[in-house]
């Protein structure tokens, strides 16, 4: 699983909680379904917002949810447990998107060279599988009148945009195809929902949240791409982090204020919405730039501070030796493959992300509350992380009002 919206469980209460794991096995069992086994690790956080916004958009019935929800059987993921899980067009759709978007991270192995696919006969299966997921989730697509080309040629079209890039050069043009495909996706959940009055601003919250999915990716990998020499849009073009940071929050106060003219008709989805795409967002945005978590780039134009161009840096600690070569795509998917199935994504506290040198927490474990000081720690009861990372009145004696 990967993406920017990873939920605190002291950030949600119980309903949005509960609805937000329905969207995410939801998503996981629409892969299965349409796809087979294999397309459930193309299963992503992000792409679940598809199927929110989905059923936000739609008015219940007299028996609740009419049909949008089903009892799925037990899970190693949910520990065997069986569970109500979203399914319908909202889900069906968010499992294009996230196929499509899958196929993108394996085409994009393919032309770094990862691993084994630096080999031309890995390289040409990777791009068979990448070729069949896009026509997969064409056929989904075209069932739910959604046009998924808008999605492959932004695909296709990022590597000349990124070759195109050089120093001082704009970020917002190499974010430009992410924007473009994910306002699609975006506003043909107005089209399902039968709202389309909500199309227009629906797809202009989808172009921020595309554009802030990209720079926080870009954030979060610096300092790996600077040590491995891959290409990173923020290295690139030299923009100063400062400069990265509020880009990213005019896009999180974007999303908010187009949310603002969308017409939701249920409101518990309409809530699980704003938890998670403001909320959840800002968060996102305040976790990439935490202290000690990116440092500055030092390719392309300088930063504030930098030292002048032909100048050395300052001598300084002995740095650490080089992680190892990522996993290349089949040997991550492999490792992928046995901790989804296994439910180590779901129940283990820590694992290792199968491609990147980096921990990632498990699902029922996932809980990060940076900012938070020690208010996560005390008790359940505090509602916690807020704007300014403190706690509300809670009603309790852990000292967290």
């Amino acid at each position: 699983m990967f993406g920017i919206i990873r939920p605190c469980r002291h950030r949600l209460d119980e309903g949005t909680r509960a609805a937000w794991t329905a969207h995410l096995c939801g998503l996981c069992l629409a892969l299965r379904g349409d796809h087979g086994q294999f397309a459930r690790i193309a299963t992503n956080y992000d792409g679940l917002v598809v199927s929110v916004l989905t059923e936000a958009q739609i008015e219940r019935g007299n028996d609740g949810f009419d049909g949008l929800r089903r009892t799925a059987g037990p899970c190693p993921l949910r520990g065997m447990r069986t569970a109500s899980v979203a399914r319908g067009e909202g889900a069906r759709l968010a499992a294009t998107v996230s196929l499509v978007l899958a196929s993108a991270k394996v085409r994009d192995h393919v032309a770094d060279g990862d691993g084994v696919l630096a080999r031309r006969p890995m390289a040409a299966a990777a791009r068979r599988v990448a070729a069949g997921w896009d026509r997969a989730g064409a056929r989904t697509g075209a069932e739910l009148g959604f046009d998924t080309t808008v999605l492959t040629e932004a695909v296709e079209r990022q590597p000349s945009i990124e070759a195109a890039v050089g120093p001082g050069g704009s970020l917002l043009a190499v974010t430009e195809p992410t924007e473009t495909a994910t306002a699609a996706a975006f506003a043909h959940t107005a089209v399902l929902a039968g709202r389309p009055g909500n199309a227009a601003p629906l797809a202009e919250a989808g172009r921020f949240f595309g554009r802030l999915a990209h720079l926080l990716d870009a954030v979060e990998d610096l300092a790996a791409d600077e040590r491995s020499g891959a290409w990173n849009p923020i290295a690139v073009t030299g923009t100063p982090l400062p400069e990265v940071r509020r880009l990213c929050d005019d896009a999180a106060r974007g999303i908010r204020l187009a949310l603002r003219d969308v017409e939701f008709a249920d409101a518990e989805g309409a809530a699980l919405v704003r938890a998670l795409l403001d909320h959840e967002v800002r968060h996102a945005v305040r976790r990439s730039f935490a202290e000690g978590r990116v440092t500055p780039p030092r390719t392309g134009a300088p930063h504030p501070g930098a030292p002048l161009p032909g100048t050395p840096y300052p001598p300084g600690p002995p740095r650490p030796e080089p992680p190892r070569r990522r996993r290349g795509l089949l040997a991550g998917c492999a490792v992928w493959s046995v901790l989804f199935c296994t439910g180590q994504v779901c129940c283990r506290e820590e694992y290792d992300d199968p491609w990147k040198e980096r921990k990632r927490e498990g699902l029922c474990h996932s809980c990060d509350c940076s900012g938070c000081g020690d208010c996560c720690n005390c008790c359940e009861c505090c509602n916690c992380c807020g704007e300014d990372g403190c706690c509300g009145n809670c009603g309790c004696d852990c000292g967290c009002s």
